[in-house]
Order: C-alpha cells, then sequence, then structure tokens
C-alpha cells in the first residue's frame, strides 16, 4: 500500500491528492470518518493525514485517528508528529507502535508553541526541530534506535514527510528549508497553502534545485503542493497579514471583498470560484496536492467534483 502510495508522488504523470483531518477535542473519532464516507471523499482521494494537536489545542492522537482511517478505508494516512510534547523516548515508543499498527507515512513538524495551549501551565517538551524526528525515522529505516541499539526484528520502512512555507521574499531561504529537510531524509515535503501558479511553478524550481544540492548524498524529495479553499474574506486577510510564509493575491481580497458587499452567499460564491480555478490550474501543472480545510469536507468535495 505505502510502496505504491509513493510511486504516485514520484510519478509526475499522476495524480495524487490527500485530505487532511483534524481529531477533535473529543474521545470520538468516528463521526469525522462517517462524514468522509457519507461524502464520497474516500473514492476522491489517494490518502489522508492526520493532524497531532496543532495550535498547542489538545485534540485526540493523531496516530490511533490514522490507525481508524486507514483501516475504514484501506488508504495510506499521513499522521503528524510534533515535536512540542514528546521527548526522543516517546517519540520513538510512538514510532514503534505506530509501526506495527502499519501507520507508516509520517509528517514530521516541530510544533506550535506550548505557550498558545488551551491547557493551563503547559510545558513544551523540544528536544529538538523536526529534522530530529526525520533522523530517527532513518535510524530505523536502517534498523536502529536513535541510540545506534539495533532492533531484533527490523521496523517496517516508513516514509517521512517535512513542511516548507510557500512563500518568503527572498526565495533562496525556502531553498535551504527545502535543502536541510532533503539532507535529514524527507522524502516529501508538503507546502503550506499556495494560491498563485506563478509562485507554485518558483516552488518547483527551488525543489530542483534543493534536490540537485542534495545529489551528491543520494537524496531527494517530491513536492506536494498545499491546498486551503479561501471562502470568506476575513481568512483571506488573516492568512495574508497574520501567518508567515503564505502569500493571498491582493486580487483575491479585492473580489471577496467587492462579493461580500453583496452579501455572505455572493462572497462565498466568489471565493469558492477562485478556489476551484485555483485547484484546476495547479493539478494541471503539477497534480501533486494536499487539501486542507479544517473539517469543512463539503468545501473538499467542491473541489474534487
Amino acid at each position: 500500500m505505502f510502496e505504491d502510495f509513493f510511486d504516485k508522488i514520484k510519478d509526475k504523470n499522476k495524480t495524487y491528492i490527500t485530505l487532511e483531518t483534524t481529531p477533535p477535542h473529543e474521545p470520538v473519532f468516528s463521526h469525522i470518518i462517517e462524514k468522509i464516507e457519507k461524502l464520497g471523499l474516500h473514492n476522491k482521494v489517494d490518502g489522508f493525514s492526520t493532524t497531532d494537536s496543532p495550535l498547542a489545542k489538545m485534540k485526540y492522537s493523531a496516530i490511533l485517528a490514522a490507525k481508524l482511517l486507514q483501516d475504514r478505508f484501506k488508504k495510506p494516512v499521513i499522521a503528524t508528529m510534533g515535536m512540542r510534547d514528546r521527548n526522543k523516548i516517546a517519540l520513538q515508543s510512538d514510532l514503534l507502535g505506530a509501526n506495527e499498527a502499519d501507520i507508516r507515512a509520517i509528517l514530521a513538524l516541530t510544533g506550535d508553541p506550548a505557550s498558545m495551549s488551551d491547557q493551563p501551565h503547559t510545558k513544551g517538551v523540544l528536544e529538538g526541530e523536526s529534522t530530529l524526528l526525520l533522523d530517527i525515522i532513518e535510524c530505523f529505516n536502517s534498523g536502529i534506535d536513535y541510540a545506534g541499539k539495533p532492533f531484533k526484528y527490523k521496523p517496517k520502512n516508513i516514509l517521512s514527510f517535512a513542511v516548507v512555507n510557500s512563500y518568503a521574499k527572498n526565495p533562496k531561504t525556502l531553498q535551504k528549508k527545502m535543502q536541510k529537510k532533503i539532507k535529514h531524509s524527507a522524502k516529501a515535503i508538503i507546502t503550506q497553502p499556495v494560491y498563485d501558479v506563478e509562485n507554485a511553478k518558483l516552488l518547483l524550481e527551488l525543489i530542483e534545485e534543493a534536490n540537485k544540492e542534495c545529489c551528491n548524498e543520494k537524496k531527494r524529495a517530491e513536492l506536494i503542493f498545499g491546498i486551503f479553499p479561501i471562502t470568506k474574506l476575513r481568512t483571506a486577510q488573516f492568512l495574508s497579514s497574520h501567518v508567515p510564509g503564505i502569500n493571498v493575491p491582493e486580487c483575491w481580497i479585492e473580489e471577496l471583498k467587492s462579493a461580500s458587499r453583496d452579501g455572505v452567499e455572493k462572497e462565498f460564491e466568489v471565493g469558492l470560484d477562485l478556489s476551484k480555478e485555483l485547484f484546476y490550474n495547479i493539478k494541471k501543472l503539477y497534480p501533486k496536492m494536499h487539501i486542507m480545510t479544517a473539517n469543512n469536507f463539503e468545501l473538499a468535495k467542491e473541489l474534487l467534483v
């Protein structure tokens, strides 16, 4: 399953689409699975992902949610693992348990700071950034733990994913970040949401340059474009003004601003049309995409018609 999954990522002629899910602040995940199934989204994507308590807000386990999704739909799930809440012992313990459960695609994140948490007096662990987890995964794939001790039973191969911003004033900054993830053996890099085809073309150039820099080490990563549909002016303004590493074109903001004067429905319609056109154009350019909708799966269905 995972070998075919990764082959699709590497094959430039094949469409590869994953859908992000955010486990809830609840002891159940089944209602999210049922919603995905009711909308038929499992038939329109190649796999899923589960987030790991984003914004340091306590949520249901990303690994257990990945297991439930994978068992139901028989499609690979990328489980996010953040560095914020685990030391080297916990990281490796979770990886070992996930491995036998066949959760073998891992998205390595440093994680949002514990200071943002909704839990009182929360302290971050942060023994390292996401590259430490990538190094641990490389060790596991070689049959040893991070201390260099061999396992009696070699873990099944783990696919390591990483993330990168989609925009920077100096593009070389992004290339260096990509190179760093590649040097630490990331196999695929998912971008923050992209809102401009020219921006997407630049990112493709940057990943190729980054891969060339790492070719002596025989390391390479594939690029996956993050897609986050915008249907509200306030969302566009928030992303543009407050989220580093994302660039929402001014024309999107102006179109949404104009539409908002005609009411919420018109604003939604214009935003959806912009998002659909972007999705179509990105797919035509390079059909490797990761859809993020903050569990608004109806929006995902609109893109995947």
